[in-house]
C-alpha cells in the first residue's frame, strides 16, 4: 500500500470519524422556485399544503422540501408582491414540482420615498405584539406540565450524512472498494441536498410525568445504532451530537443548541429582543383558525432565531406548528445552516402537545463549498395519556431495562414499535457500516486515526498509550521516556489493568505504575455510570500545586514552562478506591491510601526546626466523597472522559482524614473540601462559567499535606488554576475561592465589520483566592512543623495568604483560526514576591461551535 493511498483512506476515514425513500404512503415534494419573469430563485417562499399547518421556507437557492403520511393533494405558494400559486400533487408519491411565481399585477406608477415619514416598528398598539403577550401569560397551561400526569412513547432518531459528494468519487480507483457506501444515497429528506448516511442511532422509550411531587421517568425499551468498531467509541459520539442537538421545548424561556442559549420567541422577554409581523390567517381542514405570526430578531448579531409560529384562536393561544431558524449573521463556527421544525397535536380536552420536532443543521468547514456534514435529529411522540396516575413503585429508578435487552432489539419489534419509518438510504447504514468495519484497509486507517487523534495504537486486547507522553522533560529527571498501556473490552469485561513504565535519564530513577480495576456493572470503568474497585501502585514525580485536567503530567506541551519551576517530590502511592455513580447522576467514592512523599530538586531537604532533616514524609488516608452533578453528559475519550458542560450545576464534598501511626502514617488529621460549578446563560452576553470553592484542615501538618493551591508555570491557559501563581507559592489550612470565566460570544466584537468577519470572541475572567494559616501551621509561629522551602539565596518562596486575597484577571479573543483561544493574564496581588510574572500570555486549544 503506497503512501498516498493511505493518506486518501486516512482522510477519508478520519472525516468519518471526526464527523463520525420514504414508505409508500408518504407523500414528498421538492423543488425550486423562481420568478417567472427574470428565472432567478426567491427564497424564503411560503410553500405549504393546503388546509394544513404542514409547509416550510425555501432556501436561498429557491429549493424546498415537503412530506406528509396524509393524502394531502394540493399545494400552496404565497409571497410577498406576488401571486399566489397552487398546484396539485399526487397522495402518496415522490415528486418534483418547480414553480413559477408572478408579481402582482398591482403596481405603482410613482414611488415617492420620504425618509422622515417611514414607519418605525413598535411594540405600543402592535396586534402582533398583543397576540405574542397573550402567547406568553398562557404559556403555563399549555405545557405537559400543567397536568398532574402525563405519559407518551417518545422515538428519538438522529442521523448524520455526508452532503453533496461528487458521484463521480465512487468511480476513482481508490474508493471503488467503498463503492457500497457511496451508492446509497437519498435526495429527498431535504430539499438541495444529496445525503450518503454515515451514522445513524434510534432511540425508544416510554416516559412518565408526575407533577406532585415532580418526577420524569423515562424507561428505554429500545435502542439501536451504527458500530464503528473499537475505534470510536459510539456511545460518546452520540452524546457530544445530543449536546448540538438538544430537544427544543419552545416554552422554555431558553432553547439550547450548538452549546447556546437562544431565547425562545414565546419567552417571557421575547418582545424585547424580537419583532413580530402578522403574515397570514388559515383555517385547517378541522376548521381550527391559525394566525401565522413571523419574527425576526431587532439586532440579528444576536442568539436569536428567525422563523414563524402559528398560534391558534380558540382561547388557548397555543403553538400549534413552529419554524426556528438560526439567523446567520451571528458567530457560529462551521454550522452554514440550522433549522427546526416543530408540529403540535391536539389532546382531548382541546389543548396540544409536540407531536414531532426536526432539527436540520448543514455543518461545513467553509460557507462557499457545498459538500459538508449534514445532520437530522427527528423526535416523535404519540400514545399521548393525560391524568392518568401510576403507583410510585414506576418511577422508582430501577425499572429500566438493562442494557443488553434494550441493545438488541430484533428487528420485528422495530418494525412493530417503530414510530417513525427509515428511508430507503437509513435502512442500509447499519449493514453499510457493518461491512465496512469489517474491511482490513479500513482497520488499518482506523489504526492510524486512533493514534493520532486519541493517543493509542491497539493490539487487540492491548492497547500503547497515550503517545503524548513517550518523551517529555523537566529539571530533575532530564529527558524522560515513557511507554505504557492498557487492556481493552476484548480483554474482559470486568477486569482492566493498566501500567506505564518511565526513565530520567537525569536523575538515573525508574518511575511505574500499575492498576487493575474491577467493574462491578461489567461496563466500561469510564462509562457512565461507574461501579468499580480499583487498587494501584504508582511511583513517579509531582510538583506540588499542579492539578492537571485530562492531561497527564509528562505531556510534551507541559515541559516548557516559565520561570524556575524545580520543586519536585518523588512520590509512592499505595490507593484502593470504590467509585459508585447512579443513574441519577449522585455518585459516591471511598478510597484509601499511603502516600510517601519524598523531597526533590530545591526542594530537598525536608527541615524541621533548626537542624532536623527529614528524608521523607509518610502519610496514611482514609477519604470519602459525595458528588452530584444532574442531567450531566460526556464526551468519551480513550483515556478519559471529558464532562459535557450545560446550564445544570455540578456539587461536590469530600472528606479525607489522616491516621497517625497506621501503616507508618506520621500525622492525624482531616479534611474538608466543598465546591460548585455552574454555567449561568446571560443572554444576549454570552454565558459564565463560575466556580466557588471551600476547605479547612484541622490539626497540625507539614506543608506538603496543606492545602497547596493549583498554580501554573506553563504557557498554557488552564481554567482551573491560578496562571501568574508560581507553584508552591501559597498554602493554606483554610481557604474560600471565586472564579469567572465569561464568554461574550462576539456581542461586542460582532459590531466590529473586520472582526464580524473574523468571527472572534470576545473572553474575561477573574480569580480570587481568600485563605490563611493558623498559628500551629506556620512554621515562624511553630517551629516543630516543616520550615517553608527557600531559593539559592535563602528568600522564601512559599507564603501563607494574607489580610488580603490573591487576585488575577484576565481579557482575551477565543474563536482565533477557530480554535484557539489567546489571553492576557493580569496579577492583582502580591506583587512584591521573588520571580513572579505580573503580567502573561496564555494560549489555549478549544474546539467550540
Amino acid at each position: 500500500m503506497n503512501c498516498k493511498d493511505t493518506f486518501k483512506r486516512f482522510i477519508f476515514i478520519a472525516f468519518l470519524f471526526v464527523s463520525t425513500t420514504l414508505a409508500a404512503q408518504n407523500t414528498v415534494v421538492t423543488g425550486v422556485v423562481t420568478d417567472a419573469s427574470t428565472k432567478k430563485p426567491l427564497s424564503f417562499v411560503t410553500v405549504s399544503f393546503t388546509g394544513s399547518t404542514i409547509g416550510t421556507n425555501t432556501n436561498d437557492d429557491g429549493q424546498y422540501s415537503l412530506r406528509s403520511s396524509k393524502p394531502y393533494t394540493q399545494l400552496k405558494i404565497t409571497y410577498l408582491s406576488y401571486k399566489d400559486a397552487v398546484v396539485a400533487v399526487t397522495p402518496g408519491k415522490e415528486q418534483v414540482l418547480n414553480i413559477r411565481l408572478f408579481p402582482s399585477a398591482k403596481q405603482l406608477n410613482e414611488v415617492t420615498i420620504q425618509a422622515q415619514k417611514r414607519a418605525k416598528y413598535t411594540n405600543k398598539e402592535n396586534p402582533a405584539v398583543e397576540l405574542i403577550r397573550k402567547v406568553i401569560a398562557n404559556k403555563d397551561k399549555n405545557r405537559p406540565e400543567a397536568y398532574n400526569y402525563v405519559e407518551y412513547k417518545e422515538y428519538d432518531k438522529m442521523q448524520f450524512s455526508l452532503s453533496n459528494l461528487s458521484d463521480k468519487i465512487s468511480e476513482k480507483k481508490f474508493f471503488r472498494k467503498y463503492k457500497f457506501i457511496f451508492d446509497n444515497r437519498d435526495s429527498t429528506s431535504y430539499a438541495g441536498k444529496s445525503l450518503l448516511p454515515i451514522y445513524l442511532v434510534e432511540k425508544l422509550s416510554q416516559v412518565y410525568y408526575r407533577k406532585t411531587p415532580e418526577k420524569t421517568k423515562e424507561v428505554l425499551l429500545g435502542e439501536k445504532g451504527v458500530n464503528f468498531g473499537a475505534a470510536v467509541d459510539n456511545e460518546g459520539v452520540g452524546q457530544y451530537f445530543k449536546h448540538l442537538y438538544e430537544k427544543v421545548d419552545i416554552y422554555t424561556n431558553s432553547i439550547y443548541l450548538l452549546g447556546r442559549q437562544f431565547l425562545s420567541p414565546i419567552a417571557d422577554s421575547a418582545p424585547t429582543y424580537y419583532k413580530f409581523f402578522i403574515t397570514d390567517t388559515i383555517t385547517t381542514e378541522n376548521n381550527t383558525k391559525l394566525v401565522r405570526l413571523s419574527f425576526t430578531p431587532r439586532n440579528t448579531n444576536d442568539v436569536l432565531f428567525e422563523g414563524d409560529i402559528y398560534i391558534t384562536l380558540d382561547g388557548n393561544y397555543a403553538v400549534q406548528q413552529a419554524g426556528l431558524t438560526i439567523n446567520k449573521n451571528i458567530n457560529v463556527n462551521f454550522v452554514r445552516m440550522m433549522h427546526v421544525d416543530q408540529e403540535f397535536e391536539t389532546n382531548p380536552d382541546g389543548r396540544y402537545h409536540l407531536s414531532r420536532s426536526n432539527t436540520y443543521a448543514d455543518f461545513g468547514v467553509t460557507a462557499k463549498r457545498k459538500g459538508g456534514l449534514f445532520g437530522i435529529r427527528t423526535i416523535t411522540y404519540k400514545n399521548y395519556v393525560v391524568n392518568k396516575s401510576q403507583p410510585d413503585i414506576l418511577y422508582a429508578p430501577d425499572i429500566n431495562l438493562e442494557d443488553d435487552a434494550v441493545k438488541h432489539r430484533s428487528e420485528q419489534f422495530w418494525a412493530e414499535n417503530r414510530l417513525d419509518t427509515l428511508t430507503t438510504a437509513e435502512s442500509k447504514v447499519y449493514k453499510n457500516i457493518d461491512s465496512l468495519t469489517h474491511m482490513a484497509s479500513f482497520r488499518r486507517t482506523a489504526d492510524l486515526v486512533t493514534l493520532l487523534f486519541a493517543g493509542f495504537k491497539g493490539f487487540g486486547k492491548f492497547e500503547v498509550g497515550p503517545a503524548s507522553t513517550f518523551y517529555s522533560f523537566n529539571p530533575v529527571e532530564g529527558l524522560r521516556l515513557r511507554v505504557g498501556g492498557r487492556t481493552t473490552v476484548d480483554f474482559s469485561k470486568r477486569w482492566f489493568l493498566e501500567t506505564y513504565g518511565a526513565y530520567g535519564f537525569k536523575d538515573e530513577k525508574w518511575k511505574y505504575f500499575f492498576s487493575g480495576t474491577y467493574s462491578l456493572n461489567a461496563k466500561s470503568v469510564y462509562k457512565f455510570p461507574q461501579n468499580f474497585i480499583r487498587a494501584s501502585f504508582q511511583r513517579d514525580t509531582k510538583i506540588p500545586g499542579q492539578e492537571l485536567q485530562f492531561i497527564s503530567e509528562d505531556n510534551i506541551l507541559l515541559s516548557f514552562k516559565r520561570g524556575t519551576s524545580d520543586k519536585y517530590l518523588y512520590t509512592d502511592q499505595y490507593k484502593i478506591d470504590y467509585v459508585h455513580e447512579l443513574e441519577n447522576h449522585l455518585s459516591f467514592n471511598f478510597g484509601g491510601r499511603k502516600w510517601v512523599q519524598t523531597p526533590a530538586g530545591s526542594l530537598y531537604p525536608f527541615v524541621n526546626g533548626p537542624s532536623n532533616i527529614f528524608n521523607n514524609l509518610t502519610t496514611t488516608e482514609l477519604s470519602a466523597g459525595i458528588r452530584y452533578a444532574p442531567n450531566e453528559q460526556f464526551y468519551q475519550g480513550k483515556l478519559f472522559r471529558i464532562p459535557i458542560i450545560n446550564q445544570y450545576p455540578i456539587l461536590s464534598l469530600d472528606f479525607t482524614a489522616g491516621l497517625k501511626n497506621v501503616l507508618s502514617g506520621q500525622y492525624s488529621y482531616q479534611k474538608l473540601r466543598a465546591r460548585a460549578d455552574k454555567r449561568f446563560y446571560i443572554a444576549p452576553l454570552g454565558f459564565s462559567d463560575v466556580s466557588i470553592e471551600g476547605g479547612r484542615i484541622f490539626g497540625q501538618v507539614p506543608y506538603p499535606l496543606l492545602d497547596i493551591h493549583r498554580a501554573n508555570q506553563s504557557y498554557a491557559y488552564v481554567i482551573d488554576s491560578y496562571n501568574l501563581m508560581n507553584f508552591l507559592e501559597f498554602v493554606s489550612d483554610k481557604y474560600a475561592s471565586v472564579s469567572i470565566d465569561q464568554h461574550f460570544g462576539g456581542f461586542f466584537f460582532n459590531k466590529v465589520p473586520l472582526l464580524k468577519k473574523l468571527k472572534w470572541r470576545e473572553t474575561a475572567s477573574f480569580k480570587a483566592l481568600y485563605g490563611g494559616l493558623g498559628a500551629n501551621n506556620n512554621p515562624t509561629l511553630n517551629s516543630s512543623v516543616y520550615q517553608f522551602p527557600v531559593d539559592n539565596n535563602g528568600a522564601p518562596i512559599t507564603y501563607a495568604l494574607g489580610n488580603k486575597p490573591y487576585m488575577e484577571a484576565s481579557v482575551g479573543v477565543e474563536n482565533i483560526f477557530k480554535f484557539v483561544r489567546v489571553d492576557l493574564v493580569k496579577r492583582l496581588s502580591y506583587l512584591n514576591h521573588p520571580d513572579i510574572a505580573p503580567f502573561g500570555v496564555r494560549v489555549k486549544i478549544k474546539f467550540d461551535f
